[in-house]
């Protein structure tokens, strides 16, 4: 299938395609949570030509699915419908499924053609176009991590290898033998992002057990790259199904071993292709500097994007390969903002903030957009922390779920990001969730204190 196709080709293709009698019409909600309709093959073209209804409620859902209570964008707006159109990725094909089948990436947008910016795509698309209108194009790539586990307990347990037939029982950081352990679902996993142009780099054993990360290489289109962490983590999970065990990117799906976490890297090009975070020095140009700055005086408010769940706290503890304060150092891996060495000319800001649980788009738009309030206001930053950025007496990222989505609430620079109606929802489906959580006595805290308080 050419990325060429019109609808009415690619339509074709998939009435004609070996197998494949259904399609999956999509948006992307807010929590990353694909969410839309199973439509026969035969109207594959209604779809791809925004023939597709659905509310625009739907991508401000709590985790678990559920409408959130008294929302004015529910039953007080009388819960209106948006225009699906698709997103340009066109029909990925799934082959995971007991019968093949494919899957329809779509954005939402308001009934007189408007982007509906509570759509996390077109919150992102709305940042990259304010860059555009700099001559300034970013160049985003993601590393993704996550766990394979096995797929029957109800808690997080370690994968049997397809190998040894043995349960895994130790950290193996960049073990090639774990890696070789698991090599058909490697294969199955790079086979499958080819077939759905998920431009999957090098993978490696990550630091916890049965973990692992698999780079994402990087793109000047974030809409694109954020596509693609996107269904790289379908994919994965399919394919571990598949082999069957389960795939987790549950930012701490062990209390006592390695969260996983989504760090982006980005640099901006100029029409050119220059890129202007190098001015020849080791230590970057004045608009990296105020990128970074954007970035640190964003940071408190926008971890609500990059810790979006109840799990996602328990990742960000000290002496945990994850940052605990608003911080940046070059080639620093404590701290929040590292600036990685080697050439000049690669020069670029990875960002580490964000768990593996996070979703892409408002990750990249949040991290662009801060970056971007820094650059226009010319803002300086910090000094560069050196050593462990866990002792050094800094600004403390949000460690709390709730304190963090008051933070996003009562948040300058995100309001200048992300239109009033994503602030306003995401707030919303956050304390519907926090609510949730609330209200559930876990195992461990029942045999804590049943018969001993």
């Amino acid at each position: 299938m050419e990325k060429t196709m019109t609808p009415s080709e690619e339509s074709n293709w998939l009435i004609t395609a070996d197998g494949v009698e259904s399609i999956q019409a999509v948006v992307c909600d807010l929590n990353g949570i694909l969410r839309g309709k199973r439509v026969p093959v035969g109207q594959a073209e209604k779809v791809l030509k925004g023939g597709i209804r659905m509310p625009l409620s739907i991508v401000g859902v709590d985790v678990w699915g559920e409408d959130i209570v008294g929302s004015s964008h529910v039953f007080a707006s009388g819960d209106m419908d948006g225009i699906c159109a698709a997103t340009g990725r066109g029909a990925l094909p799934v082959s995971w499924t007991l019968k093949p089948s494919a899957v329809v990436p779509l954005w939402l947008f308001k009934e007189n053609g408007e982007p509906f910016l509570a759509d996390p795509r077109q919150a992102l698309a709305n940042i990259v176009r304010q860059y555009h209108e700099l001559g300034l194009r970013p160049v985003v790539a993601s590393e993704m991590e996550f766990y394979l586990i096995d797929a029957e307990p109800d808690h997080a347990q370690p994968p049997i290898s397809p190998y040894t037939g043995k349960r895994l029982d130790s950290d193996a950081i960049l073990s090639i033998d774990e890696l070789d352990d698991f090599g058909q679902f490697f294969s199955d996993v790079y086979a499958e992002c080819e077939r759905q142009n998920v431009p999957a780099d090098s993978a490696v054993a990550e630091n916890g057990i049965g973990q692992f990360e698999i780079n994402l290489m990087h793109s000047d289109d974030p809409l694109k790259a954020a596509d693609d962490a996107l269904f790289f983590k379908r994919i994965v999970k399919g394919i571990a199904r598949k082999h069957g065990f389960a795939a987790t990117f549950m930012a701490k799906p062990y209390g006592m071993r390695s969260g996983s976490g989504m760090h982006m890297h980005f640099s901006l090009i100029d029409a050119d292709g220059n890129n202007v975070f190098d001015d020849g020095s080791a230590e970057g140009s004045d608009i990296m500097k105020h990128a970074v700055a954007g970035l640190t005086r964003g940071m408190a408010e926008s971890t609500l994007l990059f810790a979006p769940h109840f799990n996602s706290y328990r990742r960000l503890r000290p002496d945990t390969h994850a940052p605990t304060s608003v911080s940046w150092g070059y080639e620093n891996r404590t701290a929040a903002i590292r600036i990685p060495g080697g050439s000049n000319k690669a020069r670029r800001i990875e960002h580490r903030v964000a768990g593996a649980d996070a979703n892409p788009y408002l990750v990249m738009a949040g991290i662009l957009g801060a970056a971007l309030v820094g650059i226009r206001n010319k803002w300086e930053p910090p000094a560069p922390v050196s050593g462990r950025a866990y002792l050094s007496q800094l600004p403390r990222i949000p460690s709390e779920w709730g304190s963090a989505v008051t933070a996003f609430e009562n948040g300058s620079i995100v309001s200048e990001i992300f239109d009033a109606d994503l602030r306003s929802m995401l707030i919303a489906c956050k304390r519907q969730e926090i609510a949730g959580f609330a209200e559930q006595v876990t195992d461990f805290e029942f045999s804590a204190y049943l018969e001993i308080v």
